[in-house]
């Protein structure tokens, strides 16, 4: 059993400690005392990350639905939501920031390719509440056709393949799209990092950018990009140039089964591992498929933004 006030393996995960240390580092420690203190909002932004079809004040009941016998303070929903303003974002990044870790911890096996860590990066669109603040500064996307029914946030997040740990994230109004948001990530990569990549990150600026940070990219390029071969390699592989990096491209052709058929396409791939001895394009290509990974993780992202926007 746990003890009164105690939220299971939240407060396991999550314990007080971690949470006021985030509260005093971002200056949110109340300076009085409220019914619903710092510290508690802080648990119901991560409970309502659990139940997200839920509003804050069904969360809250939740929350409090095992206190039977200690006197718990009348709470309306839109108490809940002024502490909700007041707490801000600045303790919930803090917060992220303790929660994820340094990447060079993660240890799990499969997580590593030759001694790197294997990481992608990818982004998403996601709807947010059609209310006047959001409408003023995300606005809604519009085509020929119609106007979406909501403002929609662009998310890019970095994360571990072997684990799908949420290393970094990104996000704002799509209209600045999901490269802008990859570039902050950039403050997340390092030297022992492979970074995997779709097609919509491997402009010349932005894999240039990668390659700034020392890390490693594997990035899917447009089959009609015909980049010039400067040299062949005997695994397939070729020499190539991005602007003012040097590549070698990998051409291979992956056959894709679903329940509506097969469907065979070509991949062209480029990567800043230049060694074809060590790194041979068999490998490489059988590494991009953890690529889907960050995909399977975007579920998780999602609550990210909840806590954070």
């Amino acid at each position: 059993m746990f003890a009164p006030g105690h939220l299971g393996e939240l407060t396991r995960i999550v314990p007080f400690d971690m949470v006021d240390a985030a509260l005093t580092e971002t200056g949110a420690v109340q300076q009085r005392m409220r019914k619903i203190p710092a510290r508690v909002v802080v648990y119901l932004l991560l409970a309502a990350a659990l139940f997200e079809d839920c509003g804050y004040l069904a969360v809250w009941r939740k929350l409090t639905a095992g206190l039977e016998a200690i006197p718990v303070a009348r709470i309306t929903g839109t108490a809940l939501w002024g502490a909700r303003a007041r707490l801000g974002v600045r303790p919930m990044r803090a917060l992220f920031d303790l929660l994820r870790g340094p990447a060079t911890a993660i240890r799990t096996v499969g997580a590593r390719f030759k001694g790197l860590l294997t990481v992608a990066i990818d982004g998403t669109y996601l709807d947010v509440p059609d209310s006047p603040p959001h409408r003023a500064r995300l606005g809604k996307s519009t085509n020929q056709y119609a106007t979406s029914g909501y403002p929609q946030i662009c998310l890019t997040a970095l994360v571990a393949c072997g684990t799908r740990a949420v290393l970094d994230a990104a996000f704002g109004s799509r209209s600045s799209g999901e490269t802008v948001y990859g570039k902050r990530l950039m403050r997340s990569l390092h030297d022992g990092m492979i970074v995997l990549l779709d097609r919509g990150f491997s402009g010349n600026t932005f894999l240039a950018a990668v390659a700034a940070t020392e890390a490693a990219f594997l990035a899917r390029v447009s089959a009609a990009r015909r980049p010039p071969v400067l040299a062949r390699f005997d695994d397939g592989s070729h020499l190539s140039r991005f602007g003012g990096i040097e590549v070698r491209i990998i051409e291979c052709e992956i056959t894709i089964t679903t329940s509506q058929g097969r469907r065979t396409g070509l991949y062209r791939l480029a990567t800043n591992l230049l060694d074809h001895h060590r790194y041979p394009a068999s490998d490489l290509v059988s590494l991009y498929h953890e690529r889907w990974e960050v995909e399977m993780c975007q579920p998780q992202c999602t609550h990210i933004c909840g806590l954070a926007a």
